[in-house]
């Protein structure tokens, strides 16, 4: 799938991810031959034989039975309220936003559950452009992912280097010598801390690509024997007498060195810190007001954390909650903190000593040692951290405070105000173990959870199956198109990025009550228990498409050959994702269209061209699919080239099963990269929960 540079910010407005464009506006400006004749046909099937027109009733039984809209609705009032409609009009209402098959989020968003009673969308480690090894750290990476509607990012932090915070207006060639050696060596000296980092399985997988020979200096001339070479035989550099290793001296225009962002021990490019804070002030709350949570992995020492705080303190002044005068006893709700930035950071009580050692698991050791059965490194083991966090740091996490995971039952797994951040993994062995608990700590408090450091080329986990376990921030990878980017566009399309959980999803709620002696108090309300599952039949009819994007590579309609693959992601009814053990008789909804476990696909015949005409093919999607959680199941339709080997991915579009319209719709496409596209398909959308 597709790994993308970010886009420049009036371009991210445009592209999918969680949270824009599907509030957007969609209209169709021009109608093919293709499609054109669908909609003639399906005007004519609901006028009146005697002067082929469509009157009030005709209309009205269209939006009831054939679209499933009721007449009130805002976007079929306009063409509800008339005594007739001609082809024209017809037209008009099918090109229309009315007739998009994602129907549009609640006008009136409830945010007065507190924030554990939502999913957030999240991005993991949001400064990369790329790969987790050797791509470009960027802060335009953050403009990216906010102005599509992210509403947490990830911030690396480590000590900044002395040679950053330099200049000179010397122009002494030995000068800029002794710079780039030392920045030579430092930068092989981080090539070898990484390789020796490396599982001996992964490195040698690694070895024969050309990732690896970055990794590795094998294959490539590394700085590090260039410079041996310079120095000759006799350890001193050419022309010179034994003299020792230059060293860099001070400059005296030399500012106050700063901390920086980057991917630790790894190859990665940094950016500075104070960067990456002003990219999002700039970029914050300018496509949605909802609180934006920053998630620091701080591996800086006290005086660059110092720094740290004053650099926020600069930039986010006004941003930044003020400290509450006592613990809170319930999460706010997220109403309660528009435009506010909520620091997630590791928490520090009031009387901690810096001198105690903080650990922090194997997990987030990258890439992932654990997977290496040679590797001395288990889940079990903890890794000391060098820097531990400083007061004034953490108290900046006013209602996230970071807290290391050891097990459900330790005492802060009650704090209300603390947050679990583990990787797929560890949520994982988690639920393996005590399934049900994690589900109920999660409806009370906050979680997040981010891929395996396995994954070096940023593919995603599957975010459906984390959002069952009532995981709030699922953290991704942005930059990285593929089938979990996708259902994170599904379920937070148009929303600012934040989405009320389904009953028996949620936490209490507390409420204002008046007590006996007529004073005011909170008071929890408790959750609803039940969760509301359905059984679902789905057959989608594709009638035509047209303006289809071609895939990369492909510059040719005529040599285009697209057909439809329609996909349904569901999970098994909740009782069963709380068995930790799977057996074939616990699994329910066998179908010959099963690909796997809560997943269903069918397929079009191939066509030809960017405007093809698939001669309203009927695929059964799902039929009598039981335990279905509408809010937590998603329909996917992709757009595929048919090739020999592997068929390149063409456009796409993914929605949420509780916001698929019914009847007669268009599928406004994406292309590869998320960018809204002019494709469109015209289908018919058959869909029933019982």
């Amino acid at each position: 799938m597709a790994e993308t540079e970010p886009l420049p910010p009036n371009e991210s407005l445009h592209q999918a991810g969680g949270g824009q464009p599907g509030a957007e506006d969609r209209t169709i400006k021009e109608v093919k031959p293709s499609t054109l004749k669908y909609l003639e046909q399906i005007y004519a099937a609901h006028a009146l034989p005697t002067d082929k027109q469509w009157h009030k009733d005709s209309i009205i039984e269209f939006l009831h039975h054939s679209q499933a809209d009721k007449v009130t609705d805002p976007s079929s009032a306009h063409i509800a309220a008339r005594d007739g409609l001609d082809f024209a009009g017809f037209l008009q209402y099918m090109t229309s936003s009315a007739a998009n098959v994602l129907a549009p989020p609640p006008e009136t968003q409830d945010l007065s559950w507190p924030l554990a009673s939502y999913f957030i969308s999240s991005s993991h480690n949001t400064y990369l452009t790329g790969n987790q090894l050797n791509s470009d750290s960027d802060a335009d990476a953050y403009r990216n992912v906010l102005l599509r509607g992210c509403r947490c990012v990830e911030i690396d932090v480590w000590d900044g280097d002395d040679s950053d915070a330099e200049t000179s207006s010397s122009s002494d060639s030995s000068e800029d010598e002794a710079a780039k050696e030392i920045k030579a060596l430092r930068k092989a000296s981080r090539r070898e801390k990484l390789a020796s980092k490396l599982p001996g399985s992964l490195a040698s997988r690694l070895e024969k690509t050309s990732l690896g020979k970055k990794i590795t200096g094998k294959g490539a001339t590394e700085a590090g024997t260039t410079i041996e070479t310079k120095r000759g035989e006799g350890g001193a550099a050419a022309g010179t007498t034994g003299t020792p290793p230059l060293k860099k001296s001070p400059s005296p225009q030399a500012a106050a060195v700063e901390p920086r962002v980057l991917h630790g021990y790894t190859l990665t490019k940094e950016v500075s810190f104070r960067e990456v804070c002003r990219a999002i002030r700039e970029s914050a709350f300018v496509v949605s007001d909802l609180p934006l949570i920053i998630s620091l992995e701080v591996h800086c020492c006290q005086q660059q954390q110092e720094a740290m705080v004053r650099i926020i303190n600069e930039v986010w002044a006004d941003l930044l909650l003020p400290q509450p005068d006592d613990d809170a006893k319930f999460l706010p709700a997220p109403g309660d903190l528009r435009r506010k930035i909520l620091v997630k950071v590791k928490y520090v009580p009031p009387d901690h000593h810096v001198s105690s050692a903080d650990e922090e698991s194997a997990d987030r050791l990258p890439p992932d040692a654990k997977a290496d059965p040679n590797s001395k490194t288990t889940t079990q083991q903890k890794v000391k951290k060098a820097s531990k966090i400083i007061q004034a740091l953490s108290a900046l996490g006013v209602y996230t405070k970071g807290v290391s995971f050891k097990s459900l039952s330790q005492p802060e797994a009650k704090m209300p105000t603390h947050i679990f951040s583990l990787s797929e993994g560890g949520v994982a062995e988690v639920h393996e173990n005590e399934a049900a608990r994690l589900f109920e700590h999660n409806r009370e408090y906050l979680m997040r959870t981010y891929p395996s450091g396995m994954r070096i080329g940023s593919s995603n986990l599957d975010p459906l199956a984390f959002w069952r376990k009532g995981i709030q921030i699922v953290a991704l990878n942005w930059q990285k198109w593929d089938e979990g980017m996708m259902l994170n566009e599904g379920m937070f399309a148009g929303t600012g990025g934040y989405v009320l959980k389904p009953e028996g999803y949620r936490g209490r709620k507390p409420v204002v009550v008046e007590s006996e002696d007529g004073k005011e108090k909170v008071a929890p309300v408790p959750p609803a228990e039940t969760i509301l599952h359905q059984t679902l039949d789905l057959s989608i009819t594709v009638m035509a498409a047209q303006d289809i994007p071609l895939p990369d590579d492909d510059d040719k309609a005529s040599g285009f050959k697209p057909y439809v693959k329609v996909e349904l992601h569901t999970e098994p009814p909740h009782e069963e994702h709380l068995s930790a053990t799977r057996t074939p008789s616990n699994m329910t909804g066998k179908s010959s269209t099963r690909a796997k476990e809560g997943e269903y696909k069918a397929r079009t015949k191939t066509q030809r061209g960017v405007d093809p005409d698939f001669k309203s093919e009927t695929l059964a999607v799902a039929k009598g699919i039981p335990g279905v959680v509408p809010e937590l199941a998603f329909v996917r339709f992709l757009v595929k080239d048919d090739e020999i080997g592997r068929d390149d991915l063409a456009a796409w579009a993914c929605v949420r099963l509780d916001r698929l319209r019914s009847g007669y719709r268009f599928v406004h496409l994406l292309d590869r990269e998320g960018r809204e596209s002019a494709g469109v398909i015209l289908v018919k959308v058959d869909k029933k929960l019982t």
